[in-house]
């Protein structure tokens, strides 16, 4: 659960348009019915690689579920350190026996310029940080916050040594493999995908009420911004409940934000809501009607009438359809010959004469 926490705040916090490849590692201590060390290898929200304590393998999940065994080496690193450092912690904080959890997440961003961004890291041990490490390459500096101090007693040699490191072997090796993937998974993660909205009313069974929400739902990536408006003004925060990026089924994700009220407050206030999504020029503004409920993103009144237009050309032919086999029916019986093979009688009698 604390994973899932972290890899949805992190999501959260990425830029549109860039991309990131993180490494999210857990390692447990103590007794459980999952495996002892897992390791998920992300780019942006797809899962690329998958490393476990059981099967020792480092597997590709988009390609039919092959190893690497380059990989699965770095994974197992990982794990040994991981599983020292969990030791080290449970002694520093003199902890019993029990269930406990150490858990890493590490790796590299792409800017939506095509530049490289930070290198960032960040360890924590029950729930608590640990370690917070920033490495910014373009302006070669780093930014390193150890509440427990592990390497308080590290000499100038030796963060030189550490610098060296993260900006000439661990960065450039992350960038290169953030470009590997996004090439292969370029079709996944660079789509684009809109939402489509709807603002509807329920009625609360434990009272009086009303609930008015907002759904955008079907859109990727995950970037967008939903607001609900009473007459004119966004509703204030403390009263939606909602808003988080939830996802769904098929890859894509969800958005919905509600506001409770009361009967009389929905014929004297007009509601509105508003998304905005990416970069697109298309600002969706919707109004809760009585009739009309739900909106596709950047749909129009044009959209509409050639939605009605069309609807109606296929009620007219299927009426004419039925009308023309009508009028074939009265005009005579037909021979097993022409109802087997949709001839009229007509067109038959011109082949015999032939």
């Amino acid at each position: 659960m604390k994973s899932l926490v972290c890899l949805l705040s992190y999501l959260t916090a990425v830029h549109a348009g860039s991309h990131s490849l993180m490494v999210f590692a857990s390692y447990i201590a103590g007794q459980t019915q999952f495996p002892e060390f897992t390791l998920v290898l992300m780019l942006d929200d797809v899962e690329v690689m998958y490393y476990d304590s059981v099967s020792l393998k480092a597997v590709h999940r988009s390609q039919s579920n092959s190893s690497d065994d380059n990989a699965g080496g770095i994974f197992s690193d990982i794990y040994d350190i991981m599983k020292d450092r969990t030791f080290y912690l449970k002694d520093h904080h003199n902890c019993t026996d029990g269930l406990h959890v150490y858990q890493k997440r590490v790796g590299c961003e792409l800017l939506d310029n095509d530049q490289p961004g930070l290198f960032l890291s960040l360890d924590a041990f029950n729930g608590q940080n640990t370690e917070e490490f920033t490495f910014d390459v373009v302006k070669r500096t780093m930014q390193i916050n150890l509440p427990w101090m592990r390497i308080k007693g590290m000499g100038q040699m030796e963060w030189i040594h550490v610098k060296f490191l993260y900006e000439h072997i661990y960065h450039p090796v992350c960038m290169k493999t953030l470009r590997a993937f996004l090439e292969k998974e370029k079709n996944t993660v660079m789509r684009r995908l809109k939402p489509k909205v709807r603002l509807f009313r329920k009625p609360l069974t434990d009272s009086q009420g009303l609930q008015i929400s907002c759904l955008a739902t079907g859109f990727y990536p995950r970037h967008i911004n939903l607001t609900l408006f009473r007459d004119g003004q966004p509703v204030d925060d403390d009263q939606i409940t909602g808003g988080e990026i939830l996802p769904n089924g098929d890859g894509t994700y969800q958005m919905r934000k509600s506001l409770v009220i009361n009967e009389e407050e929905l014929h004297d206030t007009y509601y509105k809501c508003t998304a905005n999504y990416l970069d697109l020029d298309n600002k969706l503004d919707i109004a809760f009607d009585e009739d009309l409920e739900k909106f596709d993103f950047g749909s129009s009144a044009l959209s509409i009438i050639i939605s009605v237009l069309l609807s109606m050309c296929v009620a007219v032919f299927i009426i004419t359809t039925f009308i023309q086999w009508r009028k074939r029916r009265a005009a005579g019986p037909v021979s097993s010959t022409s109802h087997q093979i949709g001839y009229s009688p007509t067109s038959i009698s011109e082949q015999e004469k032939t």
